[in-house]
């Protein structure tokens, strides 16, 4: 059977742990994402002849690790997009940024907009046209030689939102190239790790907590050699 770090599965979802470099979608570079990968994975332990529905209700960038929600029927999906539409979905982030932000913790808010052609985000301070609200709450974590480890929690989910806005803080994300890190990690990573994620269940309505993802031995790396 093809095998998938499965965090968590019933009849309506399948919740896996991504690995960094993995594309969630299709894209240009032909190599097979995350979402046929899960297909494949029901076809075959279902035993299921045909084409096999499965969503895919949120995103992660390539080079971003941790869990990512699909959903195995119609239904299930539909619920889950009007749930992240209504904000009914926490998700927690650990991230290993260059410097400290401004405060131990805070939220930051700025405005955002995506340029397709070079698929980065520019922030405004200010509202702008064409500028969608982005905000994130943090906490600092612990403190290294080199890095400080921090939580965040989005409040809203606009394209590379926590990069753009750790960067424009001041805070890069390690190996974040495209967003003002000083140097590339060597697997090409970057050191945000989708760490936990609450929601309610659409279909039983029992909160769902998935919490503790483990994150990629890189990341875990990077920092356990910058405290030694």
């Amino acid at each position: 059977m093809n095998s998938l770090p499965v965090l968590y599965e019933d009849n309506h979802l399948v919740i896996v742990n991504k690995s960094a470099g993995e594309i969630v979608q299709g894209d240009s570079t032909g190599d097979v994402p995350l979402l046929e990968k899960v297909r494949q994975y029901l076809k075959e332990k279902y035993h299921k002849q045909g084409a096999v529905f499965c969503g895919l209700v949120h995103r992660l960038d390539r080079p971003v690790s941790g869990a990512v929600i699909f959903a195995k029927t119609s239904k299930a999906l539909s619920r889950m997009n009007d749930l992240i539409r209504e904000h009914g979905m926490t998700k927690i982030y650990h991230a290993i940024v260059e410097n400290d932000l401004p405060q131990e913790k805070g939220t930051l808010v700025d405005y955002m907009k995506k340029n397709e052609n070079q698929n980065k985000s520019y922030l405004s301070p200010v509202p702008k046209e064409g500028y969608k609200r982005a905000e994130l709450y943090y906490e600092t974590a612990g403190h290294s030689r080199n890095y400080t480890l921090v939580e965040i929690r989005l409040v809203t989910g606009r394209h590379h939102q926590i990069r753009a806005q750790l960067s424009h803080a001041g805070a890069p994300i390690k190996g974040d190239l495209k967003y003002g890190a000083r140097r590339s990690n060597p697997d090409g990573s970057i050191a945000l790790h989708a760490c936990k994620i609450v929601f309610e269940h659409p279909v039983s309505h029992q909160q769902v907590l998935i919490e503790h993802v483990p994150a990629p031995e890189a990341f875990e790396k990077i920092w356990k050699e910058s405290i030694s």
